[in-house]
């Protein structure tokens, strides 16, 4: 039986999601902790990787156990067994062939910006006291959406088949003293995110043009793009499966 799991974590103190050999990750403590409770071996595949310090408000995986009741009562001693900082909202079957990955059809991050200096946010945020052209920068993220190569903003030498992404939504908001850019795509690069927000923050200070962003699409080259912005101020926001992955869908 094929389950996906639903969850959240604040990214601080992990290097990401994804198990490594001499690092604590997210991936390690749920495996950890639903082996322990489950009295078998579970591995669990994520919807996606996230680098050291990002955190997640909706992320998911998917699991095998030959058998699976009492869902309620296995949420609960998740939550009791888990460290604060990660916490289960949902435990649901699913078709057996579903993947948490591959069946993903959409993704969406948001960076958060803290325009005053606030020591209650600084691991939340990223603090900035430059004066920002919000409206040149949601200019320039126009230029952004479609299915493009995004290669220079992302980590190079990396293991994946296609650097085009489906990029549906880029745009800034202001929320009381922060600044707040949500991405949506189906797909996402490693880094690719956090190299966005820092070359939009280049035009929103006047290095940059807003449509210089095209000039760097083009060239396919990181070096061209800004500079990658701390990873405390990204957070994955959501992630849409369709409904046919479901047991009885």
């Amino acid at each position: 039986m094929r389950f996906f799991i639903q969850f959240s974590y604040f990214g601080k103190a992990y290097h990401g999601w994804q198990n490594q050999p001499n690092a604590i990750t997210v991936q390690e403590v749920l495996e950890n902790a639903m082996s322990k409770l489950l009295n078998s071996p579970i591995s669990v595949m994520g919807a996606g990787r996230t680098d050291t310090g990002v955190h997640a408000k909706e992320m998911y995986a998917h699991f095998d156990v030959e058998q699976l009741t009492k869902i309620p009562e296995l949420l609960f001693r998740l939550n009791s067994y888990l460290p604060n900082d990660i916490a289960v909202q949902r435990i649901f079957e699913v078709k057996d062939d579903a993947h948490a990955r591959f069946n993903a059809t959409a993704r969406t991050y948001e960076y958060h910006i803290s325009k005053t200096k606030d020591p209650f946010i600084m691991d939340m945020a990223h603090f900035i006291w430059k004066d920002l052209d919000l409206a040149k920068m949601n200019t320039a993220a126009e230029y952004l959406i479609g299915k493009k190569d995004f290669e220079c903003f992302s980590k190079s030498n990396t293991d994946v088949f296609t650097n085009i992404c489906d990029l549906r939504e880029a745009k800034w908001v202001v929320e009381n003293d922060k600044l707040i850019f949500t991405i949506t795509a189906d797909r996402f690069l490693r880094n690719m995110v956090r190299a966005l927000v820092g070359t939009l923050l280049n035009v929103g200070v006047g290095k940059y043009s807003a449509d210089y962003v095209n000039t760097i699409l083009k060239s396919k080259d990181r070096t061209m793009a800004g500079a990658s912005v701390p990873a405390k101020g990204l957070y994955l926001t959501s992630i849409v499966y369709p409904n046919t992955i479901l047991k009885n869908g």
